[in-house]
């Protein structure tokens, strides 16, 4: 039979409440579940059924002790929150290379002002952009990459205890700071086939206004090159795809060995 006033002791309550923020961080950041159409009712209720349902495991493995001022109980929490929220930073950085990536051959193609509401986002993107978002959301959930995050966020409860003692070694800051420099790599690999090819065409429309000055070729380039894009991005959806795959799966296995 439960002792309720054990069960209800403050020291159990503030380490609730310290799983919860470290999962309200997680939540925050991490792609799908910061997605812009969830209801904040859904994401609060969420957290809270995984934070009840790690709460024995963590009071069992953990020698928390309860805070004995508001700022230390601020402190505590505040920590929870940078853990969950830097796990899902690490993850939504795979998405924002790919966004980054796909906006960059949408400007090159001449689509960058159809602009119209990420629902990923909460902001407004290209449309062939919110394409390849939904696309690697889609491998993301094939991949299971949901059950790796809370993976991480349950290992992180091992590796960074709750309590007093703040644990971002400098090894962990500086595999956050190379994960987060890689967005750029993955927004190269994604842009690159498509961008280059496009590209070329710029260069081949150059001389081509040049050995034939009246033709006007603003008018020629402008519809062939969205054409030309549109083509390229049918072309090349099957093996980004399999590249987004692989890149992801890299991203959470390096996320698990951080945290």
């Amino acid at each position: 039979m439960f002792n309720l006033d054990v069960l209800f002791s403050v020291g159990n309550i503030f380490l609730f409440m310290a799983i919860l923020t470290r999962l309200s961080g997680l939540f925050m950041s991490a792609p799908l579940f910061s997605t812009y159409p969830i209801p904040t009712q859904v994401k609060i209720w969420l957290s809270a059924l995984i934070a009840f349902i790690l709460f024995p495991i963590v009071q069992a493995n953990s020698g928390f002790v309860a805070p004995n001022s508001v700022p230390a109980l601020s402190l505590i929490l505040f920590k929870e929150f940078t853990i969950g929220y830097a796990i899902g930073f690490c993850a939504k950085i795979i998405f924002s290379g790919i966004e980054l990536g796909v906006n960059t051959f949408t400007i090159q193609m001449g689509l960058s002002a159809d602009q119209a509401l990420n629902p990923t986002s909460g902001g407004n993107s290209p449309v062939l952009s919110q394409a390849y978002t939904y696309l690697a959301s889609m491998i993301f959930i094939a991949l299971g990459a949901h059950r790796w995050l809370f993976a991480a966020i349950y290992n992180s409860f091992k590796s960074m205890p709750v309590g007093y003692t703040f644990t971002f070694s400098p090894g962990i800051v500086e595999q956050i700071v190379i994960i987060s420099g890689q967005l750029f790599s993955l927004a190269l690999g994604i842009a690159i086939p498509i961008f280059g090819i496009l590209f070329i065409t710029d260069v081949l429309l150059g001389f081509t206004s040049k050995m034939m000055p009246q033709m006007n070729i603003f008018m020629v380039s402008l519809p062939l090159k969205i054409y030309l894009g549109l083509l390229l991005s049918l072309m090349f959806m099957r093996p980004m795809a399999e590249h987004m795959a692989v890149i992801i799966e890299q991203f959470l296995t390096k996320i698990a060995m951080i945290f």
